[in-house]
């Protein structure tokens, strides 16, 4: 696939993501039993309230909270990875009518209760041409925006729920991490309840 046509969908997959589930802005700590799933919230409210995500972290299926739509102020240039992949279960962390995924990013650190926010930059985490060829990349296609894409659910029959398996798949080749850009820029804080 080319540069401009992967850019494209790229673009466009940040469009699809901010309207189906992922609430790109400032996080602030929300208290879980209030705040509803990202993935829930539709219409004039889509975008615009806070709400969670299951997010992967470790191997563990975590809570992080988002508050709004826009990232204000300037990108920051310390940002840890937050991946977008196929889902890992049976029922996906979000869900929005054609594009089914889920989410990864670090280990929250457990010093300090298990609550912390931080700042993520989005990648999509797709099957290499080297990992669909060998089979060692099990794609699960799906289209967020335009042409499906082979999106990662297992390399070598492993599970991706950990960053440490994504970016050792990837530095073996069988993954592909597309960089989603300045607009996919995130904000969330982990939640100690998991």
């Amino acid at each position: 696939m080319s540069q401009l046509k992967l850019g494209t969908l790229a673009r466009g997959a940040v469009a699809a993501i901010a309207i189906g589930a992922i609430a790109i802005g400032t996080a602030q700590a929300a208290d879980n039993g209030g705040i509803r799933n990202c993935v829930d919230i539709t219409g004039k409210q889509a975008n615009q309230v806070g709400c969670y995500e299951k997010v992967w972290s470790g191997g563990v299926e975590y809570r992080m909270t988002f508050s709004n739509v826009k990232f204000s102020g300037n990108t920051p240039t310390a940002l840890d990875p937050f991946y977008v992949l196929a889902p890992q279960r049976a029922e996906a962390q979000g869900y929005s009518p054609t594009f089914l995924h889920d989410h990864v990013s670090r280990v929250a650190p457990k010093d300090n209760g298990g609550t912390y926010s931080t700042k993520l930059q989005g990648y999509f985490v797709l099957c290499s041409g080297q990992g669909l060829t060998s089979g060692s990349c099990v794609p699960f296609w799906t289209a967020p925006a335009g042409d499906p894409l082979p999106f990662a659910k297992t390399v070598d029959g492993h599970d991706l729920t950990s960053t440490d398996a994504i970016e050792s798949a990837a530095a073996a080749g069988d993954l592909v991490l597309v960089n989603l850009g300045p607009n996919a820029v995130i904000v969330g804080s982990f939640s100690a309840v998991h």
